[in-house]
């Protein structure tokens, strides 16, 4: 790390804070203790006059956040998938950060293309358009391929972006130390781990391949969804630092207006929407967790498309069963058997009272069943939950989060197409055939299959194991009986072996 360097980017960072009238709304949302206030305004105000003034127009925030810089504006489209870090109400803030920067020179894009590809943009494409979209880290092009003539979208890392990001989160690591150092009672909250998770995630999207990777595999799980679709990956004409897929036309989901002039029926695509992610979530365990209406296209043919695959979220399956119990127990109003879920899966720990644990579900279930369809909300109901879940001694789980923040997103876009969408009726029959498929005999044969698999594939180890513990076992029986802990502990191995061979040989 370089000291000088942090300390002088963090004042920067202070001044425009202090400069753009968000230093105050950053602290408060964290709660910040005296001691970090003061050493804020300490780095913030004396040099307010070397801060960015950032566009006005803006909410303090985002102001600030656009003024510093890409990493900047990154890291505020991250943390805005944490309103357990930062807060409801920045989050709502971040969530709205506009991710445009002026683009970079056409030129240096194509020169790019021709290092990365090692063929000149001429030999591929026959058109190579000026930036259509300029981003944080990269800006898109519209091309045609020379040999077909499909229009194809083109992604391009900006120049130098992998150093500039590396410099701040640098600068990053620097301020969580200071804040931990500062205010003790600011570990709770992980401020190192946030920006490790930060900085994974932004080193992912640094290098196009994985995102070319999961829209890959994305466009795999929903082949056969009805409706939805993910634009081809072109790998041919992809690398770390250019990523090329098929080009989509079609409306943005935010310009209903023009949606609904093409004829395509809006209360439709609001269900469908929502349906999607909830299948995807929970049949896939792989979900568009940025699914804002400038990342989702309704095609000319009404079909819904995503795009931009840089956060995606993953659930395991055993999480995913859990989540649909929990969801499904809201509907049906099922508060003891949701608050047995918890504890089952160890979210609660068990000292608590499973008793009280239920009331507590009730009362945050009941007051949002009350409402009218147009303000039921699933996004709100987690949010509520996990409140009360802290409450009862539950451990943050990011994975939640982020499907929280992701259904809120979800949630706001398919009511800009359906204003009067009724969440729950929409997705009872999504959640109902998931945990018929997963949660029952047809699932417990399922897993028992896959168990069998598993240990199966030690049977060509088997007779060396089942010989070794034999061995280990008669050694032990030649020692003395003082110690017959470790002679008990070698019989119960020597068991398990025999065990485990039954088992293979039951499922050959």
């Amino acid at each position: 790390m370089r000291g000088p360097h942090n300390i002088l980017r963090l004042i920067r960072t202070g001044a425009t804070l202090e400069r753009t009238g968000a230093m105050g709304v950053v602290l408060e949302a964290f709660n910040a203790p005296t001691s970090l206030r003061v050493a804020a305004r300490i780095l913030g105000w004396p040099f307010k006059w070397l801060g960015y003034k950032g566009d006005p127009s803006q909410p303090p925030a985002t102001r600030a956040l656009t003024a510093l810089g890409p990493a900047y504006i990154k890291f505020g489209q991250i943390l805005s998938t944490r309103p357990d870090v930062v807060g409801d109400d920045l989050a709502l803030q971040l969530r709205v950060l506009q991710d445009k920067l002026p683009p970079f020179s056409t030129e240096v894009a194509k020169s790019t293309f021709a290092r990365e590809l090692n063929h000149p943009v001429e030999e591929l494409f026959s058109e190579f358009s000026e930036p259509v979209a300029a981003a944080s880290i990269a800006q898109v092009h519209k091309a045609k391929l020379a040999s077909t003539g499909e229009e194809v979208a083109v992604k391009v890392l900006r120049p130098k972006i992998e150093q500039a990001f590396r410099r701040d989160i640098d600068a990053f690591y620097f301020a969580a130390r200071m804040i931990e150092t500062l205010a003790p009672s600011t570990r709770r909250l992980r401020p190192m781990d946030v920006i490790s998770h930060f900085e994974g995630v932004v080193m992912g999207e640094l290098d196009l391949r994985l995102e070319t990777a999961s829209a890959a595999e994305f466009a795999a799980n929903t082949a056969d969804d009805e409706g939805f679709s993910v634009p081809e990956v072109k790998w041919f004409l992809s690398s770390r630092r250019v990523m090329t897929l098929a080009w989509v036309g079609g409306f943005p989901s935010g310009d209903v207006a023009s949606i609904k002039a093409a004829g395509h029926d809006t209360n439709a695509l609001g269900e469908r929407i929502l349906t999607m992610f909830l299948r995807h979530a929970l049949r896939d365990g792989y979900f568009h967790a940025d699914m804002h209406q400038g990342n989702l296209k309704v095609a000319d043919d009404g079909s819904l498309v995503a795009l931009d695959f840089g956060i995606m979220g993953r659930i395991d399956e055993y999480t995913r069963r859990v989540y649909a119990e929990i969801l499904f127990g809201f509907i049906q109003k099922d508060y003891r058997r949701v608050a047995e879920v918890h504890f089952e899966a160890g979210y609660v720990p068990a000292d608590q009272d499973v008793d009280e644990f239920a009331r507590a579900l009730r009362a945050v279930g009941e007051p949002i069943f009350g409402m009218d369809a147009s303000r039921i909300s699933m996004g709100r109901l987690l949010s509520y939950l996990f409140e009360v879940t802290e409450r009862f001694g539950m451990e943050t789980r990011t994975e939640l989060i982020l499907l929280q923040r992701t259904m809120v997103v979800v949630e706001g876009v398919s009511r800009s197409l359906s204003p009067n969408i009724n969440i729950w009726t929409v997705s009872k029959p999504i959640v109902e055939s998931y945990i018929a498929e997963s949660i029952g005999p047809k699932a417990l044969i399922r897993d028992l299959g896959r168990t069998l698999r598993v240990v199966g594939r030690f049977g060509p180890r088997l007779p060396g194991l089942v010989e070794a513990a034999l061995i280990q076992q008669q050694a032990a029986d030649e020692t003395p009986a003082s110690s017959w802990p470790k002679k008990t502990a070698l019989s119960l191995s020597a068991a398990a072996l025999l065990a485990l061979g039954v088992m293979i040989g039951i499922a050959l």
